[in-house]
């Protein structure tokens, strides 16, 4: 089995990236939806970007934006990595996939079908919880079951949505997803990070994975 990938999301400073880097994240993300709180100009993104070691993947977060807005949201932060909310079509994943890593977040609502990923073959997927007026760090559980539903139609699925130190061992052994995503279980405040939280999360997926490995073999 390979190793859990780590992504810590809503980074806003190059102090909290940094951490991130130094406890072996493996991607972090930069929201350039202006209506969050935690929104980062990309321009002023770049600047963490640069910081990176090149084993960071940095990530930016939008919702609703049409493909040129992302294209050129992108090449101003220097991101190779886009994760998509909201409404953005097949055909536009698709087109944007032939340049960057697409991450295709989807929220497990109840018109959620885990089928429905087959229609982003070219993108990841993201699940995230359901909320009627935000997108991502609400602090909410996503449908564990319906995740691990879509195990089989996601090239790699990345498990979001209120997960922190104290449940994530647990959504792992549930869901077995490819990777895990965290934001407000990391924070003081909205877009401030806690950098000892931030440690905790990382060692309780290297638990998890290290137990699943002990119960596969």
């Amino acid at each position: 089995m390979s190793s859990i990938q780590i992504k810590i999301c809503g980074i806003t400073n190059a102090a909290d990236a940094r951490v991130c880097a130094e406890l072996r994240a493996d991607m972090v993300g930069l929201n350039f939806y202006v209506e969050s709180a935690r929104y980062i100009k990309p321009e002023a993104a770049r600047d963490i970007v640069q910081a990176m070691p090149p084993n960071v993947q940095c990530v930016g977060v939008f919702v609703d934006e049409m493909a040129r807005e992302i294209r050129r949201a992108a090449k101003a932060a220097g991101i190779r990595s886009v994760q998509l909310h909201g409404k953005i079509s097949p055909d536009s994943c698709q087109e944007l996939a032939r340049d960057f890593r697409v991450i295709r977040a989807l929220c497990t609502n109840e018109r959620f079908h885990p089928a429905n990923v087959s229609a982003f073959s070219n993108c990841d997927i993201l699940l995230d919880a359901h909320h009627p007026t935000l997108h991502g760090g609400t602090g909410r559980l996503c449908d564990w079951s319906a995740a691990r539903a879509t195990l089989p139609f996601a090239r790699f699925l990345i498990l979001s949505g209120g997960l922190n130190a104290q449940n994530v061992r647990r959504a792992i052994a549930t869901v077995a997803p490819h990777a895990v995503d965290v934001c407000s279980g990391i924070e003081s405040a909205p877009g401030v990070k806690d950098h000892v939280a931030i440690r905790d999360f990382i060692a309780a997926v290297r638990a998890a994975e290290r137990s699943l490995h002990t119960t596969s073999a």
